[in-house]
């Protein structure tokens, strides 16, 4: 048996539990790490999807699955390019004001 897996009775949905799950953690990860907000922002803290399916399948599989999935991460990373800025560095609220009246132009 797998020390990863996870066994649940079928009263929620696969997508709520996973929803739920991420959420929670991701909440509890930032209140514990701080500072880890500052690196990740408004992006979001855990891959985007989830990966399911019933017992028989081998690990080749699923280490397909988690490098394809890396491989996905990393091209949408390069499509928010927008780093977070620190709200308590003065610069960089100047800096997102003059860009906010730039847009509303």
């Amino acid at each position: 048996m797998c020390k990863y897996h996870i066994v649940f009775t079928p009263k929620l949905s696969v997508s709520s539990f996973m929803g739920y799950l991420k959420g929670k953690s991701a909440l509890m990860i930032f209140d514990r790490h701080a500072n880890l907000k500052y690196k990740y922002g408004n992006r979001h803290f855990w891959a985007e999807g989830y990966y399911v399916s019933t017992v028989g399948l081998n690990d080749q599989t699923v280490a397909k699955y988690i490098r394809e999935q890396e491989q996905h991460d990393i091209a949408m990373d390069k499509l928010s390019v927008k780093e977070y800025k620190d709200p308590f560095e003065e610069k960089g609220i100047q800096e997102e004001n003059r860009n906010r009246r730039k847009k509303a132009k």
